[in-house]
């Protein structure tokens, strides 16, 4: 553990001890990984892996990192991979609710099973704003012990990190260690915006140079990555599906009146961020006079998003539905005739794909992996701008010429999960047979 933190404090303290961190790194260099991920490859049976991620649901945040969860998820209901997770939460003293969201992750319990997947929560110590260059380490030394007994009760074969930072850097902490090869995934923010600071980015590449595999969920991610410095031929492009029996057409005209709905309807879902662009979209109904607009979600600009609608007056053309579970979606899909997503950055938004197999359109900025889900035209439109007179355009665009339900959803067809876990499979299967790292 000891030798691992000098690590971290090393890569950050470059500009001062440059000698030592060249040490300490040649040192590890020159390490070998244990014989036992070797072994694990040839023995018959399932892959055991640890899945580290601090994007994962609990019970106390069901809708945080669901994208995780469902990867992990049908991954392992192939039956050819067995998993347990660390789902690391910050550590805050109280859950009383006056604390925000601070008091809602306080509430994540020690452990508990979702969809018959074993979670752990440690608690790590954060300091909000103030401590990104020492997170790493932090989730580190948190996870460690635990990590550690999980080993001892029922080995695994290799680390499954998600996100580069700093979860990806604590979980190759974690894998030297504890002797195991780790696989990251690349998911979007971590790698096209935190890169843009300077100790983060070191550590990304300082994780990336010794993750035994690096996967994007994008081929836009992995362009990043290669700006960053990490070699093409080391990054896997292994994109998120979509579950097609969850969301599947439905019978719209009951899901329209269940919900009160009359004239055609825009439906935004996500969290309620600023890089989510509600605002714009808000916006583009002053331009959109014949349309409503469904918001599903929460957040921290929920309220500058209703003072908005307030000002611009057309409160009477957006309801607030305020955070929907994942599976309640499917209804408001079925109901909307568009989805509109007017992000500033994503990695690869699940929302497109989960509204296309219901059979609705979208209308998306053309922004990171949007336009390798957008890709035909019956999938939707891609904005020209990403502005209100953009999002009006491109709303404009595709009710003029709605394409068919089904023709939507068979571009949604082409993304299911079975592709993404035979490649997941593939690596780690690849990665534990390789006779040295």
């Amino acid at each position: 553990m000891t030798s691992n933190l000098l690590i971290v404090v090393s890569e950050l303290a470059q500009p001062v001890v440059p000698r030592v961190r060249t040490g300490i790194l040649n040192t590890w260099n020159n390490s070998r990984m244990s014989l036992n991920t070797v072994k694990a490859a040839t023995r018959s049976g399932p892959i055991h892996i640890l899945t580290f991620t601090t994007l994962y649901p609990s019970a106390a945040q069901p809708n945080h990192g669901v994208f995780v969860e469902n990867r992990l998820r049908h991954l392992v209901a192939t039956g050819r991979v067995q998993a347990r997770v660390i789902a690391p939460v910050p550590w805050f003293p109280s859950t009383a609710a006056f604390f925000g969201r601070y008091a809602v992750q306080a509430r994540a319990p020690a452990r508990e099973t979702r969809n018959g997947i074993a979670i752990a929560h440690p608690r790590y110590f954060v300091l909000p704003k103030l401590g990104m260059s020492i997170t790493p380490a932090s989730l580190f030394a948190a996870t460690l012990p635990l990590a550690q007994r999980h080993q001892a009760q029922s080995d695994y074969d290799l680390i499954d990190a998600h996100y580069f930072y700093p979860d990806g850097v604590a979980a190759i902490l974690l894998g030297r260690a504890l002797k195991k090869p780790v696989v990251i995934t690349a998911r979007g923010t971590d790698v096209n915006l935190i890169p843009r600071y300077a100790v983060p980015r070191r550590l990304i590449c300082f994780a990336a140079r010794h993750a035994a595999g690096i996967v994007a969920v994008s081929q836009a991610l992995k362009d990043a990555l290669v700006v960053v410095g990490v070699a093409p031929d080391r990054i896997t492009v292994l994109r998120n599906g979509v579950d097609l029996d969850m969301f599947r057409p439905g019978d719209r005209e009951a899901a329209r009146a269940s919900l009160g709905l009359s004239g055609r309807t825009l439906l935004s879902v996500g969290h309620l961020i600023e890089r989510k662009g509600n605002d714009i979209t808000i916006a583009a109904l002053l331009r959109l006079s014949n349309c409503a607009l469904l918001i599903a979600g929460e957040g921290p600009e929920r309220a500058r998003l209703e003072a908005l609608v307030s000002r611009l007056g057309v409160a009477d053309r957006v309801r607030f539905l305020g955070a929907v579970p994942h599976e309640g979606l499917r209804r408001l899909y079925v109901a909307a005739d568009a989805l509109v997503l007017t992000s500033s950055r994503e990695g690869w938004p699940n929302v497109l794909l989960e509204a296309m197999a219901c059979g609705t359109p979208v209308v998306a900025s053309a922004i990171w992996g949007n336009p390798e889900i957008v890709c035909r035209p019956e999938a939707g439109v891609l904005m020209r701008t990403r502005s209100p007179e953009g999002v009006a355009e491109a709303v404009e665009t595709l009710l003029r010429g709605l394409p068919r339900r089904d023709a939507t959803r068979a571009v949604a067809e082409q993304f299911s999960w079975d592709e993404t876990s035979a490649g997941q499979i593939r690596l780690f299967g690849e990665i534990l047979a390789a006779p040295s790292r």
